[in-house]
């Protein structure tokens, strides 16, 4: 019994040592399988992708691309011989922009661009910088107004009898909007917006065919509107297009009204919402407030295209922050192009009725509230005599159309 014992217990042991032997070895083969096969071996390649986008059903670019395949080809072409972005041995440029793109336009992540496109990580987060590099280089040229001297009224204004002759010297609207920021955890109180989330606070100025005239970045979510308002005005390197004399942008409550700046009367109905629900205007005041709020509404609207078309800035990676910022200003970039190179683009269809698009959902892209204004019935701080006088003869001319 104690040499059968001994017999089995040596059986079992070179038994066991057998059995491990094997599945170390299998471990072995297949860690060194993994490395040395390739990961992304799919027939349908990012090439082939491409070209299917390029070449096939026009819905399915606009949904992919955000953009038509014409004005997709122009945009490689911009960038290609203007703004430095070069293929690689691998990769044309229709394809390296594609995959940012698709990124921002879908708000995915490297993994998902990498299964899809069939490259490594390492190439899809080197040609996307490539790319955001490009567009940041693009920005000085496409970001700004395209007439500085603001010589011409402006056709929005010209052709509608709401707002001609009343506001003929206005040349834009002015606003912030918040947009979801990725921060560590020691950043994340002062990045903390209004809604209770990390966000960058974005002060951006738009004329009145939603294009972006200006775009400062990078602000913290808990930063005041006027305090970024106020910093951008008095710094010399901002590059912000400031009104010439006798011009002036739209502005709400939460900014002064000051020279080249109108703003709304203060403590009286302003947003649309208001007015479609309630009582008829029944003043100067609130007729001004009304028209003022349906013009100002560009600028809410061209948010909500800017929103609606790229996805990533509701669902910002983990990017640092520095790159944070500078996908914005790209996707401003991408925005103006689209609006300049495709005046019947859906999304800026869908957005373009400024008393009846403002309930969709990217209306909350604005920093702004909904209903009548919260502040007291007083001036702002610094407020112009000058612009408070025009704003009340404005007031009485609309008021006396009505």
């Amino acid at each position: 019994m104690d040499i059968y014992s001994d017999v089995t217990e040596q059986f079992i042991i070179e038994e066991l040592a057998a059995i491990t032997g094997v599945a170390l070895v299998a471990a072995g083969e297949a860690m060194f399988h993994n490395q040395c096969t390739p990961c992304w071996t799919s027939w349908y390649t990012g090439h082939m992708y491409m070209t299917d986008l390029l070449r096939g059903n026009r819905k399915k670019c606009l949904s992919v691309l955000r953009m038509d395949r014409r004005v997709f080809r122009d945009l490689c072409s911009e960038l290609s011989t203007r703004y430095g972005l070069t293929p690689s041995r691998e990769l044309s440029v229709k394809e390296i922009v594609g995959m940012f793109v698709y990124t921002v336009g879908n708000g995915v992540g490297n993994r998902t661009v990498q299964d899809r496109f069939q490259h490594s990580g390492e190439t899809i987060h080197r040609q996307f910088h490539n790319v955001l590099s490009s567009l940041i280089r693009m920005s000085d040229d496409i970001i700004r107004p395209r007439d500085p001297t603001y010589s011409t009224v402006p056709k929005y204004i010209e052709e509608d009898d709401k707002y001609f002759p009343y506001f003929r010297d206005c040349i834009g609207a002015i606003d912030g909007t918040h947009i979801h920021a990725s921060v560590p955890n020691d950043d994340r109180t002062r990045f903390i917006g209004r809604k209770g989330v990390t966000t960058q606070n974005v002060m951006a100025a738009c004329d009145f065919d939603m294009i972006f005239t200006y775009v400062c970045a990078g602000w913290e979510g808990s930063a005041h509107d006027s305090r970024i308002f106020s910093t951008v005005l008095s710094n010399g390197n901002s590059k912000f297009p400031h009104p010439p004399p006798g011009k002036y942008y739209l502005v709400d409550s939460r900014y002064p009204n000051q020279s080249g700046y109108l703003a709304l009367y203060r403590g009286q109905r302003y947003h649309l919402e208001v007015f479609r629900n309630g009582l008829d205007v029944s003043t100067p005041r609130e007729a001004f407030n009304h028209a003022h709020s349906s013009l100002r509404s560009v600028i809410e609207r061209t948010f909500g295209v800017l929103k609606n078309k790229w996805h990533i800035l509701s669902t910002m990676p983990p990017y640092s922050f520095r790159t944070q910022v500078k996908i914005v200003v790209a996707c401003a970039v991408l925005h103006n192009f689209i609006r300049l190179h495709a005046m019947d683009d859906p999304d800026f269809t869908a957005y373009s009725d400024d008393d009846h698009n403002l309930h969709v959902s990217g209306m909350e892209a604005s920093t702004s509230g909904v209903g009548a204004s919260t502040s007291e019935d007083q001036p702002f701080i610094g407020e112009d005599l000058e612009m408070a006088a025009l704003r009340d003869m404005i007031a009485a001319e609309v008021f006396a159309s009505y």
